[in-house]
């Protein structure tokens, strides 16, 4: 592409002209006007009248030139923003040699920080794939245990085994996010992600008669990982069926940039007191249920990793509700 400089000098150079040309003219009218000549302005009409098109043909080529000179910029700047949303992983686009070493260094900048992610969630995944051996001969002596009239102790046993692996799970939930949260290209249908869930936990309460409404319009498209999106609908959806007398209703809708998911269910819901508490590690709104804590605590990690949120309230139902919020891509 040409360079930058030549075409905003061509362009100043041509509007100068043709400003240097009209003033020209204006200036010879105004002289005329003044002496009231009427010969010389019969004369100038029919020998300035070029000179004044000319100068009105300059200044305008001269304005286009130098927006044709600026119009690289706006692109890079619009080709920026596409990589910010998520939309592009690359800047893309052929720019003036003065910007094109600054772009091939931004895209040069950009592929550093994927592989530098690439590797770190690599070694993530060793490290959580390398627990999980111990943590199944564990589970394995723990049964042995039990066979042999240990019961007790092998359901404490079980227990860590579980706060471990669920352990395990959030941080290398919160890794995945924190890397994939400012990556680009992230984006995952909220209505996919949802449908696949629900049909997973209502084979998981098949014996129960609990229906999980759905109200998602395909459009709803957030800035996220399926597998991230996955993990926060996932535990709503877990909560809301385990705690759901016979209904559970998931609803999306747009909101200033974000898309919002309402989880609801028509069980006993959430005291107003325990509802900021619960969003807390190792916090569950009723300590005699099994788990460790974790749950909602990774969807407010994650959602705010995002730039989003999660709150929880009443549903019309009278059970709880849960509201999550994630930008919309």
């Amino acid at each position: 592409m040409a360079s930058l400089r030549r075409r905003l000098l061509l362009g100043a150079v041509l509007w100068t002209s043709g400003l240097f040309m009209l003033a020209g003219v204006l200036v010879t009218a105004m002289m005329l006007h003044h002496y009231r000549a009427p010969a010389l302005v019969h004369g100038f009409f029919a020998h300035y009248l070029p000179v004044t098109i000319l100068g009105l043909l300059c200044l305008a080529i001269g304005v286009m030139a130098v927006r044709r000179g600026v119009a690289p910029i706006n692109q890079l700047r619009t080709r920026l923003g596409a990589v910010h949303d998520g939309h592009e992983a690359r800047v893309s686009g052929a720019y003036p040699t003065e910007i094109q070493p600054l772009v091939d260094d931004l895209n040069a900048l950009l592929e550093h920080r994927e592989q530098m992610v690439r590797r770190a969630l690599a070694k993530a995944g060793d490290l959580a794939h390398g627990l999980k051996t111990p943590l199944a001969v564990l589970t394995h002596e723990a049964e042995q245990m039990r066979s042999s009239g240990g019961g007790s102790a092998a359901d404490a046993i079980d227990a860590q085994i579980e706060r471990m692996r669920r352990q395990v799970d959030y941080h290398l939930a919160h890794a995945r996010a924190a890397a994939s949260g400012t990556s680009s290209g992230a984006r995952c249908a909220v209505s996919v992600s949802a449908e696949a869930l629900a049909r997973t936990l209502l084979h998981l309460h098949d014996g129960r008669a609990l229906g999980v409404h759905l109200s998602i319009p395909p459009a709803h498209v957030v800035r996220c990982q399926r597998e991230d999106l996955d993990e926060m609908l996932g535990n709503l959806l877990d909560n809301a069926c385990k705690w759901a007398r016979g209904r559970v209703r998931i609803a999306s809708a747009l909101d200033d940039g974000m898309v919002v998911v309402d989880v609801e269910d028509d069980g006993p819901g959430i005291a107003a007191s325990m509802r900021e508490a619960v969003l807390q590690r190792g916090v569950r709104a009723d300590e005699a249920a099994p788990g460790s804590g974790l749950g909602l605590a990774i969807v407010r990690d994650l959602a705010e990793l995002y730039g989003g949120s999660i709150a929880l309230d009443a549903a019309p139902t009278g059970g709880a509700r849960a509201r999550l919020r994630l930008p919309a891509a």
